[in-house]
């Protein structure tokens, strides 16, 4: 229940009342903030895998054409969220200190830094596709690489919908509205998936477009949550004024932003570093071992998703109390978290140690596909027990303005222990044990994890007032 609060707003008069992130017991806060974005994230997941669905029945060449492209999706997407991860932080810090009128200029100015990230990936889609396809597979398959350009243009060059989408969606979020949130994520995600078979295999008097068709269905989808979520923002969230009359950026807010985004833009980023080098390695042994590549990433994403939404729901909660300067709550927040997304990793563990044959059946997999895919789920699978972890710590650091330390962690888990060990098990014990590198990388992640969760713990954490529930 939301309490009335007699301070005075920085830069007016006029009482405030306390945000729910202040008020609400945290159980019932986590349960508030958190599920509506693990449905969202969840069905987000969902659309992701039922796009590469429909592409598996095309041919797997159409299938791998599109998992070719994830490096460059993965840096789209990185940019979106990592951006949202410093207006976030800045945003519910702002609003835990009262302090409106600067909550105010942070959202305009995030605005511009979106306009720029789009414009960026335009003159990328425009000049990069077809060279970045090349460095992957040479001249070895003209239609994995034909389908694969067309697939990514479009997605690159027509992301204006995916960054838009970002900007209002955690613009809800911030201000603790992630019903709101979750309902943008969903309309997207319903018409994505609506219009996949329509425009793959052209039905209902569309003509069949192929992976272009799948393409052009996601980048409709993204358009439609970002109208939704602007919608969301002009009806619902009150706490955030979106006025551009007389607006001028302010390279200092840009700044701060990306001083807490960027590092989670870098750690995201490493993620398109990594399956391109992995997508090099395992093309070398065939293109059904990039393949089982890509369905294991669309898997793991289905499993992995509720869990970033939970840190979407956690991130203001840390950030407010933060600045409220509230340990207690903060502390029951982090525990309680770690325990969800425990159980909720513990489900994707079972699953791919469970029925990996039939996951991999739901992309049409050969029996190729299926002697290579089955073993590795269940290689892969155990490092969901290690995960859950190393999530939930990178969220308290990006939260705290520490994401610098999530950088580190992801840049020792992917580049510094993964990519090297993938290579080296794939030339001293072939493909079988490359595998083994993403749960060797987990474990190097769990203990740097640890250790910077006991620095920020000792620096930050435990000189913050106690507070009360």
């Amino acid at each position: 229940m939301s309490q009335e609060n007699t301070s005075a707003v920085k830069g007016g008069s006029v009482p405030v009342t306390e945000n729910k992130m202040g008020t609400m017991p945290i159980g019932k806060l986590l349960f508030n903030m958190s599920l509506p974005m693990m449905v969202s994230m969840l069905v987000q997941a969902l659309y992701n895998i039922v796009d590469s669905i429909f592409v598996a029945k095309l041919s797997e060449n159409a299938l791998t054409a599109v998992s070719l492209a994830f490096p460059l999706q993965t840096l789209l997407i990185a940019v979106g969220a990592g951006t949202g991860v410093g207006m976030n932080a800045l945003l519910s810090r702002s609003l835990g200190e009262h302090d409106h009128e600067k909550a105010n200029k942070v959202a305009k100015n995030a605005a511009v830094a979106y306009v720029m990230s789009y414009v960026v990936f335009l003159i990328l889609g425009l000049l990069i596709v077809k060279p970045f396809y090349a460095s992957q597979i040479g001249n070895a398959d003209v239609e994995i690489m034909d389908m694969g350009i067309e697939y990514l243009s479009i997605v690159m060059m027509c992301s204006f919908g995916l960054f838009g989408q970002f900007f209002f969606e955690r613009l809800l979020t911030s201000t603790g509205r992630t019903v709101f949130s979750m309902i943008t994520q969903l309309c997207g995600a319903i018409v994505n998936i609506i219009l996949d078979p329509i425009m793959i295999f052209g039905l209902l008097g569309m003509p069949a477009m192929g992976v272009a068709g799948a393409a052009i269905a996601t980048v409709i989808g993204q358009c439609v949550a970002a109208l939704v979520g602007c919608l969301c923002n002009h009806k619902f969230n009150h706490e955030i004024k979106l006025n551009f009359k007389g607006f001028k950026p302010e390279g200092k807010i840009i700044g701060n932003i990306y001083a807490v985004g960027v590092p989670s833009i870098i750690m995201q980023s490493i993620g398109s570093i990594m399956t391109y080098s992995m997508n090099r390695i395992l093309i070398d042994f065939s293109s059904t071992a990039t393949a089982v590549f890509g369905v294991y990433f669309k898997l793991q994403s289905f499993f992995f998703m509720p869990v970033f939404g939970l840190n979407n729901g956690i991130t203001p909660i840390i950030a407010y109390n933060y600045g409220a300067q509230n340990r207690h709550r903060m502390i029951k927040t982090i525990k309680l978290s770690m325990l969800v997304a425990f159980c909720l990793l513990l489900i994707g563990f079972f699953g791919f140690e469970g029925i990996p044959q039939v996951l991999l059946g739901l992309f049409n997999a050969s029996e190729d596909m299926l002697s290579i895919g089955v073993p590795a789920l269940r290689i892969i699978g155990v490092h969901f027990l290690i995960a859950w972890f190393c999530i939930i710590a990178g969220t308290v650091f990006q939260a705290l303005g520490k994401a610098v330390f999530s950088m580190i962690v992801s840049i020792m888990r992917q580049l510094v222990v993964l990519i090297p060990a993938a290579y080296i098990l794939a030339h001293v014990e072939g493909l079988h044990a490359v595998w083994w590198s993403f749960p060797i990388a987990e474990l190097i992640s769990l203990l740097v994890s640890s250790i910077f969760l006991t620095h920020i713990y000792k620096n930050i954490i435990s000189k913050i007032p106690e507070g009360r529930d």
